[in-house]
């Protein structure tokens, strides 16, 4: 539609005329299930004689009155723009419209919970989606007071950015119901994007926390009536006043809101949103079963993430998206060194490590990889620039910033930082300017390779040793690939690791130092004993891949169990992974490699991790020929590997999951079968409502259960959470029509709500022959334009890299995709990076399945 793609220029222009100084939003929640009364008063200054636009996504504009003149919304508005033509020095602008509910995740949505049939609403507005709730000037450095009044049923909660007031009595509705008012307090000034409103019967739990100012902060955590029962609450205090602590005394500036609400909201599509003082969190994270604690790990983190953001990105906020990736970088960053050092989770270091940094060289290993510092031309560049580049390299990097500058000298930046730019917008070169003048380095250079420029290094080490195995010469060698050449200085440590008399591998010495080139000579170790492991980055500082020398390799292969710290093992596993993505080494021997050490992983998140990744090395690394038989022999080992260790433990939780995943013989089917009905059990696994959803979906995927064995497990799962496993399970029945009811209900009818129809996709990709897929390679690559551009940006993204045929692991999928990019249109961008990076995975698993061979 045109119109809804701001572009930077634009952007710019607004800015350089007009200056916003408050909005009083006022909306009615009780007008039905489709729209809501949306009426915006702006009051701002511009330059006089000019005209300008504000954005409004709306269902019916009924009036627009701009300094007294009445305007006809026919001739002004589009559904997604309104013309203001001759502006004067100060400006009052009114509009009156309804707008659409949404089920995309974005906007205001609107779900009914099936437990009670009682309705809940929530905002999602990054990035450009406050305009589908109220008119406004849609780009974060307009920034300005917003004061919203809320008309909804007497019997909803309502929470906004500023505390919820006393609501007031209204007239009853048509229907008859009670209706009341809720007036907020104007808020301060804030980007439209983090504003937000939270509506409908949530229950909540209150607390407070004592801000390093003095102050009394009221925080309130929030759910569904119906999942109350399951709200750790205490939980989420005790993170969030650790997190207050730790971020208040790191940043020099107490906390800049008058409270703090995080609400748990039904389908949504992140994991969080920062709206100022009334974050929105993923429902996943009310745990109504025995959960990992990696998932345990990740909701802290998050919790801290979002905290953080308080400060970076609230309180000072960026000018324009092309600094989006530092706002997320430095939220990450920040998350993981609080959690380190302030919270119970003392190995969030390690997690990274394992989740975040090979989500970024994955990333940047793709065509579509971009420097961190990316070119943002509009919206459609920023909506598909929230990857790995934007969240896992940043943060990667900004820690090996910490490392070059000193961690004292980037927070002393920092704080000075924000101490000059609350409440105001900013551009990176403001941030390096704090830092070059704490810590006395210059950074142009620095900056100029790590963030202008695009790519991983690849760091190996080149030993020589005499004949008693005294080194006689050490050096680093870094290359980088030929379509993204530069080399980059890294802080890093190198660790050597030897065999302790009870067969630990522990660390013997550490040398730190600057890197920088094609080769870096490292003197102070020569004269020293090999030892039985070297390894680069130690401790994980710097960002780039890392191989180890043959000797290393041969004693991780088998001593990698046997590690005494987490984080070096961690760096050996990831290690092992780039080498058999990378087509260097055969994915099976991968797999052996993680069924050989896994039961001896200490860390939830590297578990995790690990089996995530051998479900992919086999389902497209191995050998075509290798694949059944290895995932049923994968399968088998997990299931020998649950029985064995600890009962009730993290590790066997994570087994017994990765194990209904990959079963595919007559026996293993038997034995899913047998747990879900109570025949038989494994001792301490607990076999509560989620795994049997997990358990009964294996079976439909296996053939042995269908529709009606669905229905059974839906009625006595009537929930949210029981509506999307049955939505899985329906799409995974391994026949013709069941798959071509999924394609229909996904792609063609388009009417499931984001939940569902990420539920959908993930069950019709879910086969184990993929025949079953065939028929629709060809369909897909019709459908996916005309879904791009019907549909939201959240709905389309989850068709195109979902139902993409990545199964069809074949050259004729590649040269597929290559004519089907050929043919794309030059607007197309967004579409063209999403298959540009479906198409890589396609080439690479060709590359890995050739090794494999």
């Amino acid at each position: 539609m045109p119109g809804l793609n701001l572009t930077r220029e634009e952007a710019a222009q607004r800015a350089a005329i007009l200056n916003v100084e408050s909005y009083n939003v006022t909306l009615d929640l009780t007008k039905g299930a489709t729209v809501f009364g949306s009426t915006t008063v702006v009051r701002f200054s511009a330059t006089a004689g000019s005209s300008t636009f504000i954005d409004a996504i709306t269902e019916t504009v009924h009036s627009v009155t701009l300094n007294g003149r009445q305007l006809d919304p026919a001739e002004v508005s589009d559904g997604v723009r309104i013309s203001l033509p001759a502006l004067e020095a100060d400006n009052e602008l009114t509009i009156v419209s309804d707008a659409p509910y949404m089920n995309t995740g974005e906007g205001l949505h609107r779900f009914v919970d099936p437990v009670d049939n009682e309705v809940y609403l929530y905002t999602q507005f990054e990035v450009p989606d406050s305009r589908r709730m109220f008119a406004v000037f849609e780009q974060p450095d307009l920034k300005a007071s917003f004061t919203f009044t809320i008309t909804a049923p007497a019997h909803w909660d309502v929470i906004s950015n500023s505390p919820t007031p006393a609501p007031e009595p209204a007239d009853a509705g048509e229907d008859g119901s009670a209706r009341s008012v809720w007036k907020f307090a104007p808020t301060p000034r804030l980007s439209s994007y983090v504003t937000a409103l939270i509506a409908g019967p949530y229950q909540s739990v209150r607390s407070e926390v004592t801000s390093s100012d003095g102050r009394t902060v009221p925080l309130g955590v929030f759910a569904r009536k119906s999942l109350m029962q399951y709200l750790d609450a205490d939980n989420i205090f005790e993170l969030t006043r650790q997190g207050f602590e730790f971020f208040e005394a790191q940043f020099g500036c107490p906390y800049p809101f008058e409270k703090y609400d995080q609400l748990f909201v039904p389908e949504f599509n992140a994991g969080a949103m920062e709206n100022a003082g009334a974050v929105t969190i993923l429902e996943g994270y009310v745990f109504r079963g025995k959960v990992t604690e990696a998932q345990v790990e990740r909701r802290a983190i998050t919790v801290l993430h979002e905290l953080a953001h308080m400060w970076f990105g609230d309180l000072v906020t960026m000018r324009w998206w092309n600094d989006l990736w530092l706002n997320e970088s430095f939220a990450e960053y920040m998350s993981h060194l609080a959690a380190v050092e302030n919270t119970e989770f003392d190995r969030a270091w390690t997690t990274f490590a394992s989740v975040e940094k090979s989500w970024a060289y994955r990333q940047d290993q793709l065509p579509t990889t971009h420097p961190i510092f990316a070119e943002i031309n509009d919206l459609q560049d920023v909506e598909v620039n929230f990857d790995g580049i934007t969240y896992a390299k940043g943060a990667s990097v900004l820690r090996q910033l910490v490392a070059w500058v000193g961690p004292e000298q980037f927070m002393s930046g920092v704080r000075a930082y924000f101490g000059k730019h609350a409440w105001s917008n900013t551009e990176l070169a403001d941030l390096m300017v704090e830092l070059e003048a704490a810590s006395g380095r210059d950074l142009d250079q620095w900056g100029r390779l790590w963030l202008e420029t695009a790519g991983v290094n690849t760091l190996s080490p080149a030993i020589d040793a005499d004949a008693e195995g005294t080194i006689t010469g050490f050096a680093i060698n870094q290359t980088a690939i030929d379509e993204h050449p530069t080399l980059r200085p890294h802080r890093l440590a190198v660790g050597f690791y030897n065999r302790t008399p009870e067969g630990k591998l522990e660390r013997t010495h550490r040398e730190e130092l600057d890197v920088d080139g094609p080769r870096t000579e490292v003197p102070e170790l020569v004269g020293l004993k090999r030892p039985d492991l070297v390894l680069l980055n130690d401790d994980d500082l710097a960002y780039a891949k890392v191989r180890l020398d043959p000797d290393s390799w041969a004693t991780a292969k088998e001593h990698l169990k046997d590690f005494a710290a987490s984080l070096p093992r961690t760096l050996v596993w990831g290690s092992a992974w780039d080498a058999a993505r990378d087509g260097e080494t055969p994915a099976r021997g991968y797999v052996d490699l993680i069924l050989a050490n896994i039961a001896h992983e200490t860390d939830s998140s590297v578990i995790l991790v690990q089996l995530r990744q051998l479900a992919t090395a086999l389902t497209y690394f191995v050998a075509e020929e290798h694949k059944l038989r290895s995932t049923t022999e994968a399968a088998g080992k997990l299931w020998d590997l649950a029985s064995q260790v600890e009962p009730g433990s993290d590790a066997q939780l994570q087994f017994a999951k990765s194990f209904a995943q990959l079963a595919r013989s007559g026996d293993q089917l038997d034995r899913i079968q047998e747990l879900l009905d109570g025949t038989d059990t494994l001792a301490g696994l607990t076999v509560d409502q989620d795994m049997r959803w997990e358990l009964l979906t294996a079976l439909v995927a296996g053939g042995r259960q269908g529709q009606e064995r669905i229905d059974e497990e839906l009625a006595r799962d009537n929930t949210s959470n029981g509506q999307n496993a049955a939505a899985q399970a329906k799409a995974a029945i391994p026949t013709p029509e069941a798959k071509a009811a999924a394609w229909d209900s996904i792609v063609v009818k388009g009417e499931l709500s984001n939940a569902l129809q990420a539920s959908a996709v993930a069950g019709f990709m879910r086969v184990a022959d993929t025949a079953l897929l065939e028929p629709y390679a060809g369909k897909y690559f019709d459908a996916v334009p005309g879904i791009v551009k019907e549909r939201t940006h959240a709905l389309a993204q989850q068709i195109v890299v979902g139902l993409y045929p990545a199964q069809l692991t074949t050259q004729a999928t590649v040269d597929r995709t290559d004519r089907f990019l050929a043919g794309l249109p030059e607007e197309s961008a967004a579409l063209r990076r999403m298959m540009l990076e479906n198409r890589d995975a396609v080439a690479r698993a060709l590359r890995a399945r050739a090794a494999d061979a």
